[in-house]
């Protein structure tokens, strides 16, 4: 096996730096809410609009347009407008891949 400070070295070698550290603790906490982590949920399958989603949650439109200023913000979801009506969907597929990895995990505990 490889020496201790060897393994240190290596660890440190492997690591991001601080500024991608920082990004990525930003992103994991739009991950960290209940309403968001429902939102991303139900974003999976289908683009939906605020009044869809609030329907959905059995929330108001004004909380689910909080949550998904906050989902846009951290780039994890992607808006489009349709006339007077805003569409949301997943900004990629690492967002769903995320979801249900993490999803899983807990699934297995």
């Amino acid at each position: 096996g490889l020496l201790p400070a060897d393994a240190v070295d290596l660890a440190r070698s492997k690591m991001p730096g601080d500024e991608i550290t920082s990004a990525a603790s930003d992103f994991f906490k739009a991950f960290s809410d209940r309403t968001r982590l429902r939102i991303l949920t139900a974003l999976v399958t289908e683009e939906l609009c605020v009044c869809d989603i609030a329907d959905l949650l059995g929330m108001s439109q004004s909380a689910i347009s909080h949550q998904l200023r906050f989902l846009k913000q951290a780039r994890l979801v992607k808006s489009r407008k349709n006339g007077k009506t805003v569409y949301y969907a997943l900004c990629d597929d690492h967002i769903q891949t995320i979801l249900a990895q993490g999803i899983a995990h807990v699934q297995e505990g």
